[in-house]
């Protein structure tokens, strides 16, 4: 913990580039039409702060479908892998910029006892289950409206009870805020009617050299925890906390993602590349910072921070050129990387980790916030 701290004293001088139309007479807050699915419209927002930089956000998934941020020198790139149109995320794709849930990540041999009952998940991921199932929250349409006094956006649904098997009616709000500090800020809330698992996380996958610009090998990741969740060969962690130190998943200086990806652990082998929880070094419930990414040609950074005990930081392992995105372009194996604030994977099943199980009478709230930034 110390190392990371010491580290963020260097790293944190960042400067932000203004760019674009800063005048108090353009539109903060846009939307527009972006087709329909199965006759239901589906909107798109825009979201654009001071600095220029612009977020765009649909209600198909509630997904991010891109994140215009300046370099050192001004110059915009959408660093969000994604597609043109509508019906690119409407065919197979590997959750890009999606609110994946009702539980993110994965349950083991997609089952696990509640109160007594058994619940028999859809396995969509081998044997295990995978962001909420066959049909998860990245595949309905949502409800939106832009949030009064704020660059902003909330997206609203109800799971019914029995959907993709889990007990309880859910109701959902997820918010995007754009700040001019360059900060997009992701509140999450759900009540339910019966005890459930809950475990809402975004998506995105980031290249900051900008989306079909290569590998993102050379982005320099710096994660604030000192252990991990090891896993089985499906993925399943084994429910030791392990600590990084002295293993290819030791992140606490800024270090190449590339460095050791193909070191050959048995970890490494397993995600045929980094797709594993972190367990972030916490103190209390309050916002923290979870991890920090620097493209060094472009200059551009991220930073995330969250109330999320977890992050699962996956670098695209089974993107393989044929999936076309924006403009044509295939996006490559380990093209983008994903930093999934999240519960830990099969909590559930898990005693041990923090719980994932919301009550009747309670209010499930997460916030994590991306901060964008030029070095």
């Amino acid at each position: 913990m110390q190392t990371f701290r010491a580290c963020l004293a260097v790293l944190t001088i960042t400067a932000f580039v203004p760019v674009g139309n800063t005048s108090q007479g353009v539109k903060s807050v846009t939307r527009e039409p972006f087709g329909n699915v199965s006759g239901t419209p589906v909107e798109v927002f825009t979201l654009t702060n001071a600095r220029g930089i612009e977020i765009r956000a649909m209600t198909y998934g509630a997904i991010i479908t891109s994140i215009r941020i300046p370099d050192r020198k001004g110059v915009m790139a959408d660093i969000a892998l994604g597609f043109d149109n509508l019906q690119g995320y409407l065919g197979e794709h590997p959750y890009f910029g999606a609110v994946v849930g009702r539980y993110g990540n994965r349950i083991g041999l997609a089952r696990f006892s509640l109160n007594g009952q058994t619940y028999q998940l859809a396995a969509n991921n081998g044997p295990n289950h995978l962001h909420g199932g066959v049909r998860g929250f990245d595949k309905f349409v949502w409800t939106a409206e832009p949030i009064a006094g704020v660059k902003g956006v909330a997206f609203t649904r109800v799971s019914p009870d029995g959907e993709e098997r889990y007990p309880g009616t859910l109701k959902v709000r997820v918010s995007y805020v754009l700040t001019d500090a360059n900060d997009l800020e992701i509140e999450y809330q759900a009540t339910t009617d019966k005890a459930t698992p809950v475990n809402l996380t975004q998506h995105t996958y980031f290249n900051l050299a900008g989306q079909g610009a290569g590998t993102i090998l050379d982005h320099e990741l710096t994660i604030n925890a000192d252990r991990f969740t090891p896993v089985g060969d499906s993925l399943i962690p084994t429910g030791v906390l392990a600590p990084v130190e002295g293993t290819p998943m030791d992140f606490r200086r800024p270090t190449k993602v590339g460095a050791r990806i193909d070191a050959g652990t048995e970890q490494i082998k397993f995600g045929r590349g980094y797709d594993h929880n972190w367990v972030l070094n916490r103190k209390g419930d309050r916002l923290q910072l979870a991890a920090r990414v620097v493209e060094p040609a472009s200059g551009r950074t991220l930073e995330v921070s969250t109330t999320e005990p977890g992050v699962q930081f996956y670098t695209g392992n089974f993107l393989d050129g044929t999936l076309k995105g924006k403009g044509g372009v295939g996006y490559q194996r380990r093209g983008g990387l994903c930093l999934e604030t999240q519960h830990f994977p099969d909590s559930p099943n898990k005693p041990a980790f923090p719980t994932t199980i919301l009550q009747p009478g309670s209010t499930y709230r997460s916030k994590t916030v991306w901060k964008f930034g030029v070095q």
